[in-house]
């Protein structure tokens, strides 16, 4: 018997279409559109697609998308001259700087000098720390989409247990902390977890989170457990006939051995179509909620943690 596939695509596709109608309900009735701005330093392959369809889906769901590309050799004091001016701009709510920053950038000190209110990444030091102690904070779109995904597939996590393999600062950590707040019993594990295997078959929830493909295999997983991948892997499929110049063609796998867990698990997250589409739909979200914060309107049911 196979798990139940939690498809992310589709979950992320109605999610926009709330966040659609809620930007529909602020332009009516208020007069306030709410307006990301998405700040690009350099010319990463991946960065320039994650801008491009953030900046689609801003304006498809009725938002105005600033977006600011800099050369790669912009100067630090140049990008926070550029932060400091979005901070102060009204008609800017969110502010995503994406990363990774060229090598000559401190990423801690530039994603610190955005305004708390409008950090719809949730990587602020304030963030982190309103997140860490239960108070009302921007949260990390990948957590938020992977806790949406779960309340949806659950209805109530209290009680459960979750392990979380990986400490990122932007997904193993703020995962572990939102899960807490749900009342999940919570461990994070990690490459130097001892027993790591034993840990994660004690898992009801198991979120991985550690970067390395398909490092979980089926037998890590308890019989009927959910498990959620947050992995975005690339490797060679020698599988599929080689490109035209004769190297090998990639493909897209999770930090779970899908084939094997997929026998096991309850319920399971597709690489691709899984947490990856809901990522961006949860940022639309973070804007939402931010814009109505900034103007102090009650906060947007179901767009938030």
């Amino acid at each position: 018997m196979s798990a139940t596939l939690l498809d992310g695509k589709a979950f992320a596709a109605t999610l926009r279409s709330k966040v659609s109608e809620h930007v529909s309900g602020l332009k009516e009735t208020h007069g306030i559109t709410p307006g990301l701005a998405v700040v690009l330093v350099g010319e990463d392959p991946a960065s320039e697609v994650y801008v491009r369809n953030k900046a689609r889906q801003t304006v498809e769901t009725g938002m105005q998308s600033f977006e600011h590309r800099l050369p790669a050799e912009t100067s630090e004091a140049d990008l926070l001259v550029l932060i400091d001016q979005l901070n102060t701009d009204p008609a800017v709510h969110g502010i995503l700087v994406q990363l990774p920053l060229p090598g000559h950038m401190n990423a801690d000190l530039v994603i610190n000098a955005i305004e708390p209110a409008k950090d719809v990444d949730g990587f602020h030091i304030s963030n982190v720390g309103l997140l860490g102690t239960g108070q009302k904070a921007m949260v990390p779109c990948t957590p938020l989409g992977c806790l949406m995904l779960l309340r949806d597939h659950f209805g109530s996590l209290s009680g459960l247990n979750a392990v979380v393999v990986g400490r990122s600062n932007i997904v193993g950590k703020p995962m572990a902390q939102l899960l807490l707040g749900d009342s999940c019993t919570v461990t994070i594990a990690h490459s130097r977890t001892k027993g790591i295997e034993a840990l994660c078959r004690s898992a009801d929830i198991l979120v991985a989170a550690v970067g390395r493909p398909e490092m979980i295999k089926g037998d890590w997983i308890k019989s009927g457990a959910t498990v959620i991948d947050v992995g975005i892997n690339r490797i060679d499929a020698p599988e599929k006939a080689l490109r035209e110049d004769g190297t090998v063609k990639t493909r897209l796998v999770g930090d779970v051995d899908f084939d094997s867990a997929v026998q096991i698990a309850g319920a399971i997250t597709p690489v691709p179509g899984g947490v990856g589409p809901m990522t961006i739909a949860c940022l639309l979200a973070n804007t939402v909620t931010a814009c109505c914060r900034a103007n102090g309107l009650p906060e947007p049911q179901g767009l938030t943690a």
